[in-house]
């Protein structure tokens, strides 16, 4: 599970890294800017959320023992 969410954030970070490059920081709230921030946006929640996912199974396991 360890290796899965890995793998997640870092596609995640690299969707980051992606929108950056599409992002026009004169206009960032209009056209494909906008969209380039909500895609950013979206893939720091999903970084958080894999996290948080990690803690909690962390959190589990030192239960069990």
């Amino acid at each position: 599970m360890k290796i899965f969410t890995t793998i997640l954030m870092v596609i995640a970070l690299g969707l980051i890294i992606f929108n950056l490059t599409l992002l026009d920081f004169s206009k960032p709230f209009e056209g494909d800017s906008m969209v380039a921030l909500i895609g950013i946006g979206a893939a720091f929640c999903a970084i958080l959320i894999l996290l948080i996912f990690r803690m909690s199974k962390k959190i589990e396991e030192k239960l069990k023992n």
